[in-house]
């Protein structure tokens, strides 16, 4: 399925390698999840959660013409999956929306006309420019905030130059590179933190 991309408005697009190996390390638990995408642009990561059976997508973006771009990518997406899932795409400052700490209803035209449940997220997928400061920021709202779920797990994409210390309590469960671009996982001790390995070891078995 082809996608629309927002050429020209200062996106940095995850590559295709990236998608395939994030995909495939989280494939054993992206069926069923709440999925939350930060700096989503266009929305090129929920889509592909959501062909995976990801239940529910928040996609939050700031720039507004990506943001209309990461909703028809998403209506798209969802057009062709038989099961209701719930669909949000946020146009909003990242860490105001953070701190305040609601979820918006979703529009009669997506594919719930019921407000989204306002649960946390199983899996959280950040990708802010690679030169940002919103790292530590959001680290620290998505803490205080009631933002993840029992076994939550949180994906960071950043530059590989960037030797990002996640501060406490958030705790390193791995951290790879593929390219110019490195992932590091993330979880809090509190949610009962995830076995990478064990995780890996599923998807050889697959």
């Amino acid at each position: 399925m082809k996608l629309l991309s927002p050429s020209g408005l200062g996106t940095r697009p995850t590559t295709s390698r990236v998608r395939e190996a994030v995909m495939n390390l989280l494939s054993p638990r992206i069926s069923g999840s709440n999925w939350l995408e930060l700096c989503s642009g266009s929305g090129v990561m929920s889509c592909e959660a959501l062909q995976r059976g990801a239940k529910k997508i928040v996609a939050v973006e700031r720039n507004s013409k990506t943001a209309r771009i990461c909703k028809a990518n998403l209506l798209k997406t969802a057009s062709g999956i038989k099961e209701q899932i719930e669909i949000e795409v946020v146009q909003k400052e990242l860490i105001s929306w953070l701190k305040n700490g609601s979820t918006p209803k979703i529009p009669k035209t997506f594919i719930s006309d019921k407000p989204l449940s306002r649960k946390g997220f199983d899996l959280i997928y950040f990708d802010p420019p690679y030169e940002s400061t919103l790292y530590l920021p959001v680290l620290k709202e998505l803490h205080r905030g009631i933002w993840l779920n029992r076994n939550a797990l949180l994906i960071c994409e950043l530059s590989k130059e960037n030797r990002l210390l996640a501060p406490q309590p958030w705790v390193k469960r791995d951290r790879r590179v593929y390219g110019n671009t490195a992932i590091l996982l993330l979880s809090l001790p509190s949610h009962h933190p995830v076995d990478i390995d064990s995780m890996q070891q599923q998807i050889n078995q697959q």
